[in-house]
């Protein structure tokens, strides 16, 4: 079984967001071995946000595991289809562990983006990252469910 990281900068403070997040992560164990890992935020006042995003990324950097897709602005636009694909074809191709990697509200470091295999970007529109991180819980589901074959997707 293929095994699924997220890992996310920050924890989830709304209790709205984090029953979402469950709800999709327990829907995914019949899919997938799927974990998240939270890092730590940082809000040191006075640093740039580049310089912000690059603390906040010698945190991330230990957690990368597999294939590893940075979630950022300019990254690749997926349709549901493509994303379930893109998943499909890396399983197929026997990746066993896929990481991806939610920034905080800095974004990402340049350094994690370059080690990243890809960057992928669900919107030019900014999100905040708890509700993103909520957003992509249920995308990675929705393409096991393409891909499955199930009327979840419908």
């Amino acid at each position: 079984m293929v095994k699924i990281n997220l890992v996310c900068v920050g924890k989830v403070k709304e209790k709205y967001f984090a029953e979402g997040i469950a709800e999709y992560a327990k829907r995914l164990k019949r899919f997938c071995d799927f974990t998240i890992t939270e890092t730590a935020e940082e809000n040191v006042s006075g640093l740039s946000a580049a310089a912000i995003a690059e603390r906040e990324g010698k945190g991330i950097l230990p957690k990368l595991r597999g294939a590893v897709f940075a979630l950022a602005i300019e990254g690749k636009k997926y349709s549901s289809e493509n994303f379930a694909g893109e998943l499909k074809r890396l399983i197929d191709g026997g990746a066993g562990e896929i990481t991806f990697v939610v920034g905080g509200s800095y974004g990402l470091s340049e350094e994690l983006k370059r080690k990243a295999e890809g960057l992928i970007s669900f919107s030019d529109m900014t999100f905040p990252h708890t509700l993103f991180r909520l957003v992509l819980t249920e995308q990675i589901y929705r393409a096991f469910c393409i891909n499955a074959g199930t009327p979840y997707h419908k």
